[in-house]
């Protein structure tokens, strides 16, 4: 399967939804921990939620995501499995 436009547009959106992982653990979890640590939610802090649960949770979404809009981006390529 040689298609550069596919490959192209493939590796813009894993780009695109792992620079929405990278924000979701490094940005949330690591650098603005204390900030989100003022909000609650459920009992537990903002910051600690995102450092231990939410880039999981996260990324198990974004699997599913990915999962979605690739279907979408072969069927547009015409590269769907049969």
């Amino acid at each position: 399967m040689k298609n550069p436009s596919y490959w192209k547009d493939n590796l813009k959106l894993v780009g695109i939804l792992l620079s929405v992982w990278f924000v979701v653990s490094f940005v949330c979890g690591i650098l603005l921990v204390d900030l989100l640590n003022h909000v609650r939610v459920g009992g537990f802090k903002l910051g600690f939620w995102f450092a231990q649960q939410g880039s999981i949770f996260v990324f198990v979404i974004l699997v599913f995501v990915y999962a979605h809009l690739a279907k979408k981006l072969d069927r547009k390529h015409g590269v769907e499995e049969q």
